[in-house]
């Protein structure tokens, strides 16, 4: 009895295949929900850790509570503006990268 090999794919053939190239309207859609929803997750954490309630932290922010749900939850685009408030009142750093062709980009 012969057995059949199965083939492996890697996780960026996998999006190709099933969401869309590099590129492509989908694929772009797809990325910027996924960075939206681990940013909304580190908000979240940010916040448990500091022992804050949502509403808490949207009176530190100058905003709803409802907003900051819709933040932890990736259920709207925030503003930058809105994330640095976040942060800020969460006392917590954040660090933006750029990176150009496998190149982080500095500031002098």
């Amino acid at each position: 009895m012969a057995t059949k090999e199965m083939k492996s794919y890697s996780l960026a053939e996998m999006k190709d295949k099933y969401i869309g190239k590099v590129g492509t309207k989908e694929r772009d859609d797809y990325e910027y929900e996924l960075r939206m929803d681990v940013l909304g997750r580190m908000i979240k954490a940010a916040r448990q850790e500091r022992n804050l309630t949502q509403e808490e932290l949207g009176k530190l922010v100058g905003v709803q509570k409802s907003q900051i749900s819709k933040l932890e939850s990736s259920t709207n685009s925030a503003t930058i503006d809105t994330i640095l408030k976040v942060f800020k009142a969460l006392k917590a750093d954040i660090n933006f990268n750029v990176k150009i062709e496998n190149e982080y980009l500095q500031l002098a």
